[in-house]
């Protein structure tokens, strides 16, 4: 399975943390604390690879870095 950035974050507005994988369009999560969030975004990924495998569409490459991972030239 390839390995994709996934943001986990606080929002105020929820109470709760959100987890996303900015590759996989719409792939996010909702929980309480941090580690059930990732926990759930990860049952999530599951869930749209095998979507995205069953309709034999592409499955996009891992692209999305932070700018803090990025390196200037």
């Amino acid at each position: 399975m390839k390995h994709y950035h996934i943001n986990i974050f606080y929002s105020e507005e929820d109470k709760g943390y959100i987890a996303d994988i900015p590759d996989l369009k719409y792939c996010s999560a909702f929980n309480l604390t941090e580690e059930e969030a990732l926990h759930e975004v990860l049952q999530a990924k599951a869930a749209w690879l095998d979507a995205v495998k069953k309709e034999e569409k592409l499955i996009p490459e891992p692209r999305y870095r932070p700018a803090i991972y990025q390196i200037a030239l």
